[in-house]
C-alpha cells in the first residue's frame, strides 16, 4: 500500500482513543500478579490525568499517521520500519500514563526514550540526525536512570511502589525528599527543562511528523504528566517549588528569547516548546488547584496548536523545500488556506480570544495571582517571570506567521514560493482539524472545564473557590495582564529589527550544546585515562590487581562488621583428612613442577581429590560430574599443550615468585574464612532441608540435583547451556579464524584411501592412517571394547538422571569422553567416521530443544520452562512415567557433546592437520631452494 498503509494504521491509536472517550469519567484499575516478590506486578489505573494524557496521545497520534500518509512518498526508505515505531511509540505513552507501578512506569519511560531515538535518527545516513538521536537518548536515559533511583526510594521508604498508594499517604523525611529530587531529574530531562533543554531543539533533525507527535503533543509531555501525577502528594514538599518553579520559569524566558533569534521555523517551534514546557511546569509544580486546572488546559491547547504549527512547516517544506524564514515571502497569497490555518494555531499559542490559548492563559494568570501555595513576594515574581515569558510568546508567534507568509516588502513571491506545488488536500486538512479544535475548544469552554475538573479536584482548593473555564471573566487582573502581554508582544515585534541586533558574543549562561560536547570529551578523556592506567596490556598485573581486591575488600568488611564467631567441623573421617592432605601436596607439588604435563596432572589430583570428597558426603551427582568434567579438562589441557615445550624455560619468567606465592595463598585463606562465616551466618532452617520433598511432589523426580537443574532453577541451566555454547563458539573462531573447521575428514578422504582395506583385521579404521610410532594397538582394542559400552552407560545416565544419579550433563560428558577416548586412539580420521555430523548442528539442536521447552510452556499457559508428567502402561514393557524435563535435558545433553566435539575438532583435528601440512611445507621449500 506504500504510504496509504498509514491510513488503515492510524484506526489503531483511533480505536483506543474511542475506548478511552466512553469511560471517560469513570476510574479502573487492572492488576495482574507477575513478579511480587520483586514488586514487578502490573498495576494499571485509568482515572481523570490518564484520560486527559490519553486522548492527547491517541488523538493527535492517530491524526499524525493520517498525516504520514502525505508527507512521506511511497519510496521513503524504511518506511515500514518508521510506521511501526510511531504506532509502537503510542502505545508506550499509553502504557506510560496509565501505569500505577513505578517500575512499569520507568519501563515505559525507557521505551519511549529508545522509540524516540530510532525515530529521530530516522535518517541515519545524516551525521545531523545521528548526532541529535544519540544526544536525546543519553540526556532522557540519564534523567532516567536518576529518577529510576527515586522511584526505588520512595517504594522503600513508602511501602508500595503503586502511586495511588504513595498518593494517599505520602512518605516524609530527607531521604524522601532526596527521592523527590531524584524523580524531578528524570521529569525535567524528558520535558526539556532548563539546563537538559539542549536536546529538544536539536531533535528537529527527525521527520517533522516526529515533531508534531514526539515533541509537541506526545513525549516531551511525560515529564509534564509526571509532575502532575505527583503533585498531589509531594508539592508541599522541601526541593518540589523551588526546583520546578525556578526551572520552568528560566525555561520559559531562555526558550522564548531563543527563538527570537532563529531563522529555522521548526527552530523557532522548537525554543518555543521549550518556552511553553517551561510554562507548564510552573502551573503543574505550583500544587494548587486553580493552577492545575490551568496547567491541564494549557497543556491540551499547547498539543493542538503545536502540532498543528509542525504540520505547517512540513506542509511548507513540502511544497517550497525550504523552511528558512528568510527565503520565504509572499507564500500566503500563494496558499491562503495553509495562511490561515497557521494564524489560528499562531494566535492560541499567542493566547488570544476566543481560543482555547487565551483560556488556558486566562486561567494561569489568575490562579498564580491568587495562589496561597507561594508567598505573596514569590507569587509576585512568577507572576511577573510568566507575563515576560508570555510577551516574548506573542512576539514568537507574530514572527512566525509573518516570516513564513508575509510580504516582507517584495512584490514578487521568492523564488522558493513562486516555484511551489500545490499540497494535498489531506495534507492540509489534519493541521486545519487541530487548529480548528483549538478554536472550538475555546468557545465550549464551559465542557472543558467539566473535562479536566476532575483532576485539578485532587489538589487543595484555594481561599477565594475554586475558578472555572470560561471565555469571559469580565475586566479583571488577568484580562489587563492579557492586554498588556499582547500590546507588548506585538511592540516587541515591531522593534525585531534592533531585538535582532541585541546578540552577545558570547551567551551569558554559556552555550548548552557545546557544554554537552565538553561534557562528552570530558567522560572519554578520563576514561581513556582510566582505561590506561588499569589495563596497561600485563596479565599478571591484571590478575594480581582482580586478587589483591579480592583479599582486601571481604577482610576489611568481615573485621569492621562482623560480630560472630566462627564454628568449625574439619571433617567426619580420617579419610577427608587424608585426601585433603593429598589435595594441597598435589597442589604444593604443581606450584614447583618444571614439566608442564606434570603440573596439569598434578592439578587434575586436586580435582579428583574434590570429587572424593563430594562422594564422602553423599552427593554422588556432584562426584560424577566432577570426575568427567576434571578428566575432560585434563584432555583438553593436554591437547594444547602439544604445542608448547615439554619443560618451563624459567629464564623467561617475569616477576618475583615470592609476592606471587604470598598472594596465592592469601586468596586461599581469603575463601576460606569467606566460605566458614558464611557457613556460620546461617540463622534460620536451611532451605536445602526442604528440596527433596520439593523436588519429588513438584518435579516428579528423587534425584534433587537434576531436578534442580531441568526444572527447579531451569532457567540457570538455559543461562549455563548458553555459556557452554558461546565458549565452543569462541574456541573455534579463535582456532579456525574465518570458518568452522568443519566435519574431520574420513578414512575415505585420506591421502592414502587404500589404508584399512586389506583382508586384515582393523580394530580402528582411522587407525591404519596412524603413524606408526605413535599408534597403539592395545588402546585400539581397548577402545573398540569400551566405545559401546560408554555410550550405553551415557544413555542410562541420560535417562536415570532425574531418580538417580546422572542426567543430560553426565550423559554427555560421558559421550564426550568416548568421543575423546575414539579420537586418541583412531586420530582424526577416526573422529569423522565416529560423528559425521557438524559440530555447530549439533550445538544447534540442543538450544532448540532447550529453548523450545521454555517457548512450548509458554503456549501451553503455563509458565515458561514448567513441567508436566506424561504416564502410560505399554504391553511388555510396562508402566512408564515420563517428565517434559527430560527434553529440556535432552538438549543440555546435546549441547554438551557439541562443546566436546568441537573442541576435539578445533584443539585436535585441527592441529593435526596442521602438523602433517607442516613437513610437506618444509619439503617444498627445501625443493625450491634446492632448485
Amino acid at each position: 500500500m506504500g504510504r496509504n498503509a498509514f491510513l488503515p494504521l492510524s484506526l489503531v491509536p483511533l480505536a483506543s482513543l474511542v475506548w478511552v472517550v466512553r469511560n471517560w469519567g469513570t476510574e479502573q484499575s487492572l492488576h495482574i500478579q507477575w513478579a511480587p516478590g520483586l514488586s514487578m506486578d502490573i498495576d494499571m489505573r485509568f482515572d481523570s490525568l490518564a484520560a486527559i494524557m490519553a486522548a492527547l496521545v491517541l488523538g493527535i497520534g492517530a491524526l499524525v499517521l493520517v498525516y504520514c500518509s502525505r508527507y512521506f512518498t511511497d519510496d521513503e526508505p524504511r518506511l515500514g520500519i518508521f510506521a511501526a515505531e510511531m504506532v509502537a511509540f503510542a502505545g508506550a505513552m499509553f502504557g506510560l500514563v496509565t501505569s500505577d507501578n513505578m517500575l512499569i512506569l520507568y519501563t515505559f519511560w525507557e521505551l519511549t526514550t529508545v522509540l524516540s531515538f530510532l525515530l529521530v535518527g530516522h535518517y541515519a545516513e545524516r551525521a545531523s540526525s545521528r548526532r541529535a538521536a544519540t544526544q536525546a537518548l543519553l540526556v532522557t536515559t540519564a534523567g532516567g536512570l536518576a529518577m529510576l533511583v527515586g522511584f526505588i526510594i520512595l517504594g522503600q521508604v513508602g511501602g508500595s511502589y503503586q502511586l495511588s498508594v504513595l498518593l494517599a499517604n505520602p512518605p516524609t523525611g530527607w531521604l524522601t525528599s532526596v527521592a523527590v529530587v531524584l524523580v524531578l531529574v528524570g521529569a525535567l530531562s524528558k520535558s526539556a527543562i532548563v539546563p537538559m533543554h539542549f536536546w529538544l531543539p536539536g531533535a528537529m533533525a527527525a521527520p517533522t511528523p516526529v515533531s508534531a507527535y514526539l515533541h509537541a503533543a506526545a513525549m516531551v509531555k511525560a515529564g509534564i504528566y509526571l509532575v502532575a501525577r505527583l503533585a498531589p502528594g509531594f508539592a508541599d514538599s522541601t526541593p518540589w517549588r523551588v526546583t520546578i518553579i525556578t526551572l520552568g520559569l528560566a525555561s520559559m524566558l531562555l526558550g522564548g528569547w531563543r527563538a527570537l533569534r532563529a531563522f529555522d521555523l521548526k527552530l523557532i517551534l522548537a525554543f518555543g516548546t521549550v518556552s511553553q514546557l517551561g510554562f507548564l511546569m510552573v502551573l503543574v509544580g505550583t500544587g494548587s488547584r486553580d493552577a492545575a486546572l490551568a496547567g491541564m488546559t494549557m497543556m491540551v491547547a499547547h498539543a493542538m496548536f503545536k502540532a498543528a504549527l509542525f504540520m505547517v512547516v512540513g506542509v511548507i517544506d513540502h511544497t517550497t523545500g525550504t523552511r528558512d524564514l528568510r527565503k520565504l515571502a509572499r507564500l500566503g497569497a500563494q496558499a491562503p488556506a495553509l495562511c490561515a490555518i497557521a494564524v489560528l494555531a499562531a494566535a492560541s499559542m499567542a493566547g488570544l480570544p476566543p481560543l482555547l490559548g487565551f483560556v488556558g492563559k486566562e486561567a494561569a494568570l489568575d490562579a498564580i495571582a491568587t495562589t496561597a501555595a507561594l508567598s505573596p513576594p514569590v507569587r509576585t515574581l512568577v507572576l511577573t517571570g510568566i507575563v515576560l515569558g508570555s510577551i516574548l510568546t506573542v512576539t514568537y508567534s507574530i514572527r512566525f506567521v509573518w516570516g513564513a507568509f508575509g510580504r516582507k516588502q517584495l512584490r514578487r513571491p521568492s523564488p522558493a514560493v513562486a516555484d511551489m506545488h500545490r499540497a494535498d488536500p489531506l495534507f492540509l486538512a489534519v493541521p486545519a482539524l487541530l487548529a480548528v479544535a483549538g478554536l472550538a475548544a475555546g468557545l465550549a469552554s464551559p465542557l472543558m472545564d467539566r473535562l479536566l475538573t476532575p483532576y485539578s479536584t485532587t489538589l487543595p482548593a484555594g481561599p477565594d473557590g475554586d475558578y472555572h473555564l470560561a471565555l469571559w471573566h469580565g475586566f479583571g487582573q488577568a484580562l489587563w495582564l492579557t492586554v498588556l502581554i499582547v500590546l507588548s508582544g506585538a511592540g516587541l515585534f515591531l522593534m525585531h529589527r534592533r531585538v535582532s541586533r541585541l546578540r552577545f558574543e558570547r551567551s551569558l549562561l554559556g552555550n548548552a550544546d557545546r557544554m554537552y560536547d565538553a561534557t562528552l570529551r570530558g567522560m572519554d578523556t578520563l576514561s581513556i585515562r582510566l582505561t590506561g592506567t588499569t589495563q596497561r596490556g600485563s596479565l599478571p598485573l591484571t590478575q594480581a590487581s582482580i586478587l589483591v581486591t579480592l583479599v582486601l575488600l571481604p577482610t576489611i568488611l568481615l573485621a569492621v562488621h562482623s560480630d560472630g564467631g566462627v564454628r568449625l567441623r574439619l571433617w567426619d573421617s580420617p579419610l577427608q583428612l587424608a585426601v585433603g592432605l593429598m589435595m594441597i601436596a598435589a597442589a604444593i607439588t604443581a606450584t614447583v613442577m618444571r614439566n608442564r604435563l606434570a603440573s596439569v596432572i598434578l592439578v587434575g589430583l586436586g580435582g579428583y581429590g574434590c570429587g572424593v570428597l563430594f562422594a564422602l558426603h553423599g552427593a554422588p551427582d556432584l562426584a560424577l560430574t566432577q570426575f568427567l568434567v576434571e578428566t575432560l579438562t585434563l584432555v583438553i589441557f593436554v591437547l594444547v599443550m602439544r604445542k608448547l615445550p615439554a619443560e618451563i624455560d624459567e629464564r623467561q619468567s617475569v616477576g618475583f615468585k615470592l609476592p606471587r606465592a604470598l598472594l596465592g595463598v592469601a586468596v586461599g585463606a581469603t575463601v576460606t574464612v569467606i566460605g566458614a562465616f558464611a557457613m556460620n551466618a546461617r540463622s534460620t532452617t536451611p532451605i536445602y532441608l526442604q528440596l527433596p520433598d520439593a523436588a519429588y511432589h513438584l518435579g516428579n523426580g528423587k534425584n534433587v540435583v537434576n531436578v534442580l537443574l531441568v526444572d527447579i532453577r531451569a532457567w540457570d541451566t538455559l543461562g549455563e547451556i548458553c555459556v557452554l555454547l558461546v565458549a565452543a563458539t569462541g574456541v573455534a573462531s579463535l582456532v579456525f579464524r574465518n570458518r568452522r573447521f568443519g566435519i574431520a575428514p574420513r578414512v575415505a578422504d585420506a591421502p592414502n584411501p587404500d589404508a584399512g582395506s586389506g583382508p586384515e583385521t582393523t580394530w580402528l579404521r582411522g587407525g591404519d592412517l596412524i603413524d606408526p610410532r605413535h599408534r597403539s594397538l592395545v588402546l585400539e582394542v581397548t577402545t573398540r571394547l569400551i566405545f559401546p559400552t560408554m555410550m550405553v552407560l551415557s544413555v542410562y545416565f541420560f535417562f536415570s538422571g532425574h531418580n538417580a544419579p546422572g542426567g543430560g550433563f553426565a550423559g554427555g560428558l560421558t559421550a564426550g569422553l568416548a568421543l575423546v577416548l575414539r579420537y586418541l586412539a583412531g586420530g582424526r580420521y577416526e573422529l569423522g567416521e565416529t560423528v559425521p555430523i557438524d559440530a555447530g548442528k549439533i550445538l544447534g539442536l540442543g538450544l532448540i530443544l532447550s529453548a523450545g521447552t521454555a517457548l512450548t510452556s509458554l503456549f501451553l499457559g503455563a509458565p515458561a520452562l514448567s513441567s508436566a508428567t506424561l504416564e502410560v502402561t505399554l504391553p511388555l514393557i510396562g508402566h512408564i512415567k515420563l517428565v517434559t524435563a527430560l527434553f529440556f535435558d535432552l538438549g543440555v545433553y546435546l549441547i554438551v557433546v557439541g562443546l566436546v566435539l568441537d573442541v576435539l575438532r578445533s584443539l585436535g583435528a585441527r592441529l593435526d592437520a596442521e602438523g602433517a601440512a607442516e613437513p610437506a611445507r618444509r619439503l617444498d621449500s627445501a625443493e625450491v631452494t634446492f632448485r
